[in-house]
């Protein structure tokens, strides 16, 4: 295995400063592995969008993972200043979802199931409101995580995949406004709470 910081390496991270590209770019020039941001439940608490992304920012985080109840248009208005790519699925409370499927057309496609990789992980999206749909997607074999919301609770499973439920952002059901963060490189997690 050879070394990071080799003559050529830097080399080229001399030229990358010098040129002022942003630390993302630097990691993504390095090969660093990225870092997730998995949210849920928002349901239009604002103040709790912008705290959820202000973190995602501070930590650098990569992809930014909101696993349904987004609920009105307006909110994409706050991912605007997210520095990572989003991905978002609708929930169950998402009713008007032409109108969000238009306000989120710049960052992701909006929609019930998704299926993603991330530097070779295979990780399945599903809002969960249907359980026994949650437990098949773990027990399937094709995904290493599946990621839910849908019950407001936080819930960390390590099974035949790693089932993670970050929680709620909103904290309106739990009084607990939290986030996961995951290393997709060894599935490590940090939970977070705003």
């Amino acid at each position: 295995m050879g070394q990071i910081f080799d003559s050529g390496n830097l080399f080229l991270l001399i030229r990358i400063i010098i040129i002022k590209k942003t630390s993302k770019q630097v990691k993504n020039l390095l090969g660093v592995l990225f870092i997730i941001g998995i949210m849920a439940d928002s349901h239009d608490h604002i103040q709790a969008l912008k705290d959820a992304i202000c973190l995602f920012n501070e930590r650098e985080i990569d992809l930014v993972i909101h696993a349904g109840d987004l609920i009105s248009p307006f909110t994409a208005r706050e991912f605007e200043n997210l520095e990572a790519e989003l991905e978002a699925i609708f929930g169950n409370n998402d009713g008007e979802r032409d109108g969000l499927r238009v306000a989120y057309k710049k960052f992701c496609v909006l929609d019930d199931f998704k299926k993603i990789s991330v530097d070779g992980i295979r990780i399945a999206l599903i809002h969960g409101t249907q359980p026994e749909l949650v437990n098949a997607l773990v027990a399937s074999g094709q995904f290493d995580v599946v990621i839910r919301g849908h019950t407001h609770q936080l819930s960390i499973v390590n099974g035949d995949s790693l089932l993670i439920n970050p929680g709620e952002i909103c904290g309106y059901l739990t009084g607990h406004k939290t986030v996961v963060i995951l290393d997709p490189g060894d599935l490590s997690y940090d939970v977070v709470e705003l």
